[in-house]
């Protein structure tokens, strides 16, 4: 297998995100966007006692693109203003598609604010190409049992297929254009090689642990590396217990107007997305 190289590195920025505390390594000055995913939000691990909720993100507009979040252990409500409520625990999924407009919100779970425990996960941006950036809004609440998994060196590595096609498996998400998303749990000395298919756009980010590249240089946690389209995939070798989410995806190769929650191809699309919000036409959020 001819292995990708990298063409950027970067370490987490930490962020206050209204009382909520995130690690972003996109985007960043030096990597605006990894086409077509726009930000990565890296929340947790975050313990805390019962009654308190270390999310909390209340009613907001997106418009244009797919929040996703990977929720890696706590439980998170979401609600929003048509009408939808679902919960997510540890280890399950959660793929929105904002479309046309929505208001949700993300907060602790009723279970996990009365028992407490850690909360982590990663929330994503996904752009829609300009012909979707208009779909329903639409949720699609992926629990953990619906997963595939891979296992390989002797159950050291595994791989949870969130989306796309892998080594004959198919993960459940349904994607807008071509995705794949793979969530990897590597022991102590585990290895694998990880296939990327050609002429997707790819980044690797370390949740946790450590990992050495292609044979070469290691990668600490909080570390997001960008892969230039120049190989059939990387290898990775655990030198501790490691967790790492890979994203490939087609670029969509079109223009990026945002401000703020809204993702279009225009300013004058953002400043329509401003007064849909403003007018009420994205919905009412009702508590």
């Amino acid at each position: 297998m001819k292995k990708r190289t990298v063409a950027n590195i970067t370490k987490s920025e930490h962020l206050d995100m209204g009382g909520t505390k995130v690690k972003q390594p996109l985007p960043t000055r030096k990597v605006e966007q990894v086409d077509p995913f726009l930000l990565l939000h890296h929340f947790g691990p975050t313990t805390v006692a019962p009654g308190t909720d270390p999310l909390g993100v209340g009613p907001h507009p997106h418009r244009g693109f797919e929040p996703v979040t990977f929720l890696y252990s706590g439980g998170i409500r979401h609600k929003d203003s048509r009408g939808n409520e679902g919960i997510l625990g540890g280890g399950d999924v959660q793929w929105m598609t904002a479309g046309r407009g929505i208001i949700h919100s993300e907060r602790a779970s009723r279970e996990f604010l009365e028992a407490g425990g850690t909360m982590e996960g990663i929330q994503l941006w996904v752009n829609l190409p300009k012909e979707h950036k208009m779909a329903q809004p639409a949720y699609q609440d992926i629990k953990a049992a619906q997963i595939p998994e891979i296992v390989e060196d002797d159950g050291k590595v595994r791989l949870r297929l969130v989306a796309g096609g892998y080594k004959g498996k198919r993960g459940p998400a349904y994607t807008f254009t071509p995705i794949l998303a793979l969530q990897a749990a590597f022991a102590a000395g585990g290895y694998a090689e990880l296939e990327i298919p050609e002429h997707f756009n790819a980044l690797l980010y370390i949740l946790h642990g450590e990992a050495q590249l292609n044979g070469n240089f290691s990668y600490q946690e909080e570390t997001m590396l960008h892969f230039r389209d120049d190989g059939e995939g990387i290898t990775l070798r655990a030198a501790a217990d490691t967790q790492a989410l890979l994203l490939a995806g087609m670029p969509i190769g079109e223009p990026v107007a945002q401000w703020g929650p809204y993702v279009m191809n225009t300013q004058t699309e953002i400043m329509e997305a401003m007064r849909d919000y403003q007018m009420g036409k994205m919905g009412v959020y009702v508590e």
